[in-house]
């Protein structure tokens, strides 16, 4: 075999992404748009109906307030993302429900004034004022932090070596959303994963009229021909003599959201009634608030290597957590349960179609507010198995992972100084969360059980979430130790001319305001 040249061998770092069929701002046709805008949609279902899911019957709700919440949470994500896209980051992200926000939510549903109600529709409607309101006073935080240009200044100490284990565990992270979930109904779920994979990657050169429609439109064909599959098994009484977990995982049957959706029903401000107010529950939903912020900023600088985008500049970045701070803003007016952050799954989904076009995720946004609004129909979709959902996040948070691991070509991984800070903040940002998890569920409280409820909430969440544990672990670590040495090693100088707006052209035409708006808000 003859040798190779070294410029053969050799992969020189690269500011975008290579390979995608249609960056941010180019646009495939309307038709294959809108199809691919539908199945973004679906994705998030799953989230939208898990947290409610999960939430709603512990604040004591019933099918009926489920599916009105599912049908909230989507009419905002659809807003918040059209929000996000044309005037936040302008990256093609969708910003749907956050886990994040489950523990002060729980802290919440357990204070001894709401518990003891007797009714529990009653204490369904008291339990959404209080997290509305706890949700309408955090949303300051990243309101100020973002229109004030301080998530900005912050930003600037984060280098791509002190970002490889942030954005890698914001999708390795969610391990535990994948398989573990997936295998509660591994009949449904493996035959889901393996088909997805064999979809969009083996066979991604199918082409129909030119268009290769598998690698595009995989998704929808498989959750399709997975869910008949699921309901035959459903109708033909496989699991009649199974489980109640089991039945709940497998069957097609059991998510209870078409019967009890409404036809047509609008969300509005303040459809729960005036929200309620209290210091301990604002302070505890401010720790959710500052996860969301860590979570969104490495999910940003994912999506804009999906999106064949530059890294988005400081100003940019403080701006979308502006209008994200908005977003939860919202969130605490329509009373959707829970916070919002950007969706991991949908900027995987980037990925795995190779297009990271903006109208796309409009168009996504379109379908959200349309199909919440006709609740029994968007019922219909909703009613997926969740199990299916988590086989294929195991493919999408893969993606996202990786991309954050892509960001070592900027760093000098020949450096033992390099090495120790990827190394410890990606063992720790996994095994801290993971031991708050398995002491929670042994113990039924978090390791921070202190007599202010407010404090619990602040560690039990800050130090359950991977990407803010590796954050705080890699950007101390790399503004502090040996600094001056090893100042080329962390691979500031692939990201000096993204510091500014106005540092590259490219940043001007991926990110600057539309309708002219910049002539108002000039970037710094």
């Amino acid at each position: 075999m003859a040798d190779m040249k070294p410029e053969e061998v050799s992969h020189p770092p690269m500011d975008q992404l290579q390979g995608l069929e249609y960056c941010i701002d180019s646009n495939p046709s309307w038709g294959e748009a809108v199809a691919l805008g539908f199945q973004h949609y679906i994705l998030c279902l799953g989230t939208a109906v898990m947290i409610p899911t999960f939430l709603v019957p512990l604040m004591g709700g019933n099918a009926h307030d489920k599916a009105k919440v599912v049908q909230t949470m989507l009419f905002v994500t659809g807003i918040n993302t059209l929000l996000q896209t044309l005037f936040g980051t302008r990256l093609p992200t969708i910003i749907g429900g956050s886990y994040a926000f489950v523990i002060p939510v729980i802290s919440i549903i357990r204070d001894p004034s709401l518990t003891q109600i007797a009714d529990d529709h009653t204490r369904f409607i008291m339990t959404m004022r209080a997290t509305q309101g706890a949700l309408i006073i955090s949303s300051c935080i990243q309101i100020v932090l973002g229109y004030s240009q301080l998530w900005g200044i912050c930003s600037r100490f984060f280098s791509p070596l002190g970002m490889v284990p942030v954005v890698a565990l914001v999708g390795l992270g969610l391990f535990e959303r994948g398989f573990p979930l997936m295998g509660r109904c591994v009949e449904i779920g493996l035959p889901m994963l393996v088909l997805f994979v064999a979809l969009s990657l083996y066979l991604k050169h199918v082409q129909v009229r030119h268009l290769p429609i598998l690698e595009r439109f995989s998704l929808v064909i498989s959750i399709a021909l997975v869910w008949v599959y699921a309901h035959i098994l459903t109708v033909s009484g496989a699991y009649k003599h199974s489980s109640l977990a089991t039945q709940v995982n497998c069957r097609t049957d059991r998510a209870n959201l078409i019967a009890s959706a409404d036809w047509i029903s609008i969300p509005y401000p303040l459809q729960w009634g005036p929200p309620t107010f209290s210091a301990d529950h604002a302070f505890g939903m401010m720790s959710a608030v500052m996860v969301s912020l860590v979570e969104s900023t490495g999910a940003f600088k994912a999506a804009a290597r999906l999106a064949s985008a530059t890294p988005p500049p400081p100003y940019v970045l403080s701006r979308g957590i502006g209008w994200q701070g908005i977003g939860l803003l919202f969130d605490g007016l329509f009373g959707t349960v829970a916070g919002s952050t950007v969706s991991v799954e949908n900027v995987g989904f980037l990925g795995s179609t190779r297009i990271g076009s903006r109208r796309v995720i409009q168009i996504s946004a379109g379908f959200m507010i349309f199909f919440s609004i006709l609740g029994r129909f968007g019922g219909l979709f909703a009613s997926i198995p969740f199990t299916i959902f988590a086989a294929i996040y195991c493919v999408m948070f893969g993606y996202v992972g990786a991309v954050g691991l892509s960001f070592m070509q900027f760093t000098n991984m020949n450096s033992m100084r390099s090495l120790f800070i990827i190394g410890i903040s990606l063992f720790l940002g996994m095994s801290i969360p993971e031991y708050f998890f398995r002491y929670t569920m042994s113990s039924q409280q978090g390791p921070a059980h202190t007599r202010a409820g407010w404090f619990n909430d602040y560690i039990n969440t800050i130090f359950s979430s991977p990407p803010t544990v590796a954050l705080i672990i890699a950007v101390a670590l790399d503004n502090t130790l040996e600094v001056r040495d090893a100042a080329r090693d962390r691979g500031m100088q692939w990201w000096e001319r993204f510091r500014t707006f106005r540092g590259d052209s490219r940043n001007e035409e991926f990110y600057t305001l539309p309708f002219n708006l910049n002539r108002f808000f000039p970037p710094s």
